[in-house]
């Protein structure tokens, strides 16, 4: 069993920063995340993308941010289960916390935070009755590796932010990139839209307004495509298509746990984001409250808050005395000393 003082469910960018103010604090941390690696969605969907509203960073790739963060929380020795979904939470008669995950490992810990952006997540797929022949072996729901794509031509679907950014990306990189959307607006930045009718205009990209994907063909992979408009039925020669239609969001096996639950996200009170269990936490995208607003900083913020509460229930009798960094510096764990323990 894994020992630690807080569970963080979700190692995206929120989950990562907590690391950080916890071990300001001399608490200990342990990530668990169904995804296979650190950095939750910026990670696994977006790890190319610009984000522009993070303090000090007129601009930051979405893996920069998370390199960033992972550096910074390194000196304090956080521990991963990484590929595993928590699935069950059990208290102990300590009021401590147990978290099982998808593959039987265990968490033991005072306090469990909640950090999982938008819970699990399921790419919304297009209703082709052969989609899943030719998935990922030339459809694919996410670009996670987009090097791998470079220069290639491609077919994309989809309306939002990252269709057209993805179509932009491509297409500037020297790909030719047929962007098929079902109506004329797009429901992307401004910018990005006008950016994808200059690249159209430059001959690196087509669009195809008012138009649906409707079948695949291959043998043992995607060799070409059919697209459906008002007028015409048009057949695309390509082994890439990107249906960029969004996420579905589920909170999964955290729906059960009961907690208070409002519109698929985890209520709680602002004063140190805990939920209506004791000891529980939600900070990021997954909870909710009055004037919430679904950013990356304000996830931060909540870490915060949270954990300055997470101090007082591991540590009733101490109280803490918050120093600043550019006084006290960061003091990191010694290896020697981690307190994170794995018994068999």
């Amino acid at each position: 069993m894994i020992k630690t003082d807080i569970i963080i469910i979700g190692a995206g960018p929120v989950g990562l920063f907590t690391v950080f103010e916890a071990g300001l604090m001399k608490l200990r941390c342990h990530l668990i995340d169904a995804i296979p690696q650190p950095g939750g969605q910026l990670a696994e969907i977006y790890p190319k993308k610009p984000i522009y509203d993070i303090p000090g960073y007129p601009t930051v790739l979405a893996g920069e941010l998370v390199d960033n963060l992972m550096e910074q929380a390194a000196p304090f020795k956080p521990g991963f289960t990484l590929g595993e979904r928590a699935d069950s939470i059990e208290k102990q008669e300590d009021e401590t916390f147990i978290v099982t995950t998808s593959k039987g490992t265990q968490h033991h810990a005072p306090v469990v935070m909640i950090a999982g952006g938008l819970g699990s997540f399921e790419p919304r797929k297009p209703l082709i009755d052969n989609i899943i022949d030719f998935e990922e072996k030339g459809v694919y729901y996410i670009v996670k590796d987009p090097d791998q794509f470079e220069g290639k031509d491609m077919v994309i679907s989809g309306g939002g932010d990252s269709a057209l950014d993805w179509a932009i990306y491509f297409a500037e990189k020297g790909s030719f990139v047929h962007l098929v959307h079902r109506s004329d607006r797009f429901r992307a930045h401004k910018d990005s839209v006008s950016r994808a009718y200059e690249l159209a205009a430059a001959g690196k990209m087509e669009i195809h307004a008012f138009a649906e994907v409707k079948e695949l063909n291959g043998e043992n992979s995607l060799s070409s495509i059919e697209i459906h408009t008002k007028e015409e039925k048009k057949i695309i020669s390509t082994d890439l298509w990107f249906p960029l239609f969004g996420l579905s969001p589920k909170l999964g096996p955290i729906g059960e746990w009961g907690l208070e639950i409002d519109k698929n996200a985890i209520v709680v009170d602002t004063f140190d984001y805990q939920t209506n269990r004791p000891g529980v936490f939600a900070i990021g995208d997954v909870n909710t409250y009055p004037g919430k607003l679904k950013l990356i900083l304000c996830g931060f913020h909540e870490a915060t808050l949270a954990v300055q509460t997470a101090y007082k229930i591991i540590n009733p009798d101490k109280k803490f005395t918050l120093k600043y960094t550019t006084v006290q510096g960061v003091q990191g764990f010694e290896d020697e000393q981690t307190k994170e323990t794995v018994n068999s």
